[in-house]
C-alpha cells in the first residue's frame, strides 16, 4: 500500500478494453499504474511512429484520457480526430500533442508525465517498453506476419506471437510498480495484439509471473476473428501460459449475463460469438473463477461494464487485504 493507505494496483493491456476498465477504477481510493502496449503500428499512431521515430502514442492517449480529471470539453479536444483531406487526416490531437511533447522533452516517458500533469491524471501511465517494438505472429502453417495491425487480417490461425527486437526493456518504474502491487489486473483486450505484447517484454513478463500480488485475468466477452476464433475461456488462458511458460494467474473474471440475440446475430456476421466459459477446464488450470454481470451495450457494441467490473475487482482487492492482515 501507499503511505496514505491506498492499495496499489497494476493494470496491463491496451486497445479499447483498458480505458473502459480504468474509467471505473479511478473512482475508487486506489494507487493506479497502467502499463500500456507500444506495439501499435496502425492509423495515426503508426504514421507518427514511422515519421517521427517515436513509440506509438494512441493507446497511451486513450489511457491518459480515461484517467484524466478535467472538464469534458478538454478531454473531447484531446481525443478529437481530424477529418480533413490533408496530412492531418486521421490524426487525433492528443497523438500530435504527445508527439510534440516528446520532441520538446526528448523523451517519450517524460512527455507522458507532462501530459499527465496537464490532464490531472489519477494514476501513472507507463509504456510497456522504453522503445517501440514490432509484434510478429507465427501462424500454424509456419508463415510469419509482422505488424500488430496486420495480424488479425492474415486469415490464418495464430500459433504464437513474438516481439522484435527481442531484447526490449521495461522502465524501472514499471518493474517497481509490479513488485509493490497488491493486485495485478491483466486485460480486458485483444489476446494476441493488446495483452501479450506487454507480457512478452522479457523482464516485464518475468516480474509479473513471480510477483507476490494476486493476478486477475479479465476474460474477453466475445471471440475475435483473426485472433481467437472459437476460443473458449481456457483457450485464452492456455495461450497466456504457453507464451509465458508459467501458470501465473490466480483468478479469471467471466461474464454471466445473457447477450440479446439481435446483437449476437450482428456479431456473427463478423465471425464473433460469446466466449464459452468452460469451467471444468478453468478449474483444472488451478484458477479461481469469478462470475458477474459485467457486460453492457454502447451504441450496439458489446463492452465490459466499467462500474460492475471495477466493483468486483475492488472487492477482490479488499478480500486479499483482509487475508494478509489476518496472516
Amino acid at each position: 500500500m501507499t503511505k496514505n493507505g491506498q492499495p496499489k494496483i497494476v493494470i496491463i493491456g491496451g486497445g479499447t478494453g483498458l480505458p473502459v476498465l480504468l474509467r471505473g477504477l479511478k473512482k475508487y481510493p486506489l494507487d493506479i499504474t497502467a502499463v500500456v502496449t507500444v506495439a501499435d503500428d496502425g492509423g495515426s499512431s503508426g504514421r507518427l511512429r514511422d515519421d517521427l521515430d517515436i513509440p506509438p502514442p494512441g493507446d497511451i492517449r486513450n489511457v491518459l484520457a480515461a484517467l484524466s480529471d478535467v472538464e469534458p470539453l478538454i478531454e473531447e479536444m484531446f481525443q478529437h480526430r481530424f477529418k480533413t483531406s490533408n496530412e492531418l487526416a486521421g490524426h487525433s490531437l492528443g497523438n500530435l500533442i504527445l508527439a510534440a511533447m516528446t520532441s520538446i522533452t526528448g523523451n517519450f516517458v517524460h512527455a507522458i508525465q507532462e501530459m499527465s500533469k496537464v490532464l490531472n491524471v489519477n494514476g501513472r501511465v507507463l509504456p510497456a517498453a522504453a522503445e517501440s517494438v514490432i509484434l510478429n505472429a507465427e501462424m500454424e502453417d509456419g508463415t510469419i506476419v509482422s505488424g500488430e495491425s496486420k495480424i488479425p487480417y492474415s486469415g490464418k490461425r495464430i500459433k504464437r506471437v513474438f516481439l522484435t527486437p527481442e531484447i526490449a526493456h521495461p522502465l524501472p518504474e514499471t518493474v517497481h510498480a509490479i513488485r509493490q502491487a497488491d493486485l495485478i489486473i491483466i486485460g480486458p483486450g485483444s489476446l494476441y495484439t493488446s495483452i501479450l505484447p506487454n507480457l512478452l517484454v522479457p523482464k516485464l513478463g518475468q516480474e509479473i509471473c513471480r510477483a507476490r500480488a494476486k493476478k486477475v485475468y479479465i476474460c474477453n466477452l466475445m471471440t475475435q476473428a483473426g485472433e481467437t476464433l472459437d476460443y473458449t475461456a481456457s483457450d485464452h488462458v492456455k495461450a497466456l501460459y504457453d507464451h509465458m511458460k508459467s501458470r501465473f494467474l490466480d483468478t479469471i473474471l467471466v461474464n454471466s449475463e445473457n447477450i440479446p440475440s439481435s446483437i449476437l446475430d450482428r456479431y456473427s456476421e463478423e465471425y464473433s460469438k460469446p466466449v464459452h466459459f468452460d469451467f471444468t477446464q478453468l478449474y483444472e488450470l488451478g484458477l479461481e473463477v469469478v462470475q458477474g454481470e459485467i457486460m453492457t451495450l454502447e451504441n450496439g457494441v458489446i463492452r465490459h461494464d466499467t462500474k460492475e467490473v471495477a466493483n468486483i475487482l475492488y472487492s477482490i482487492l479488499l478480500n486479499e487485504t483482509k487475508k494478509r492482515f489476518k496472516a
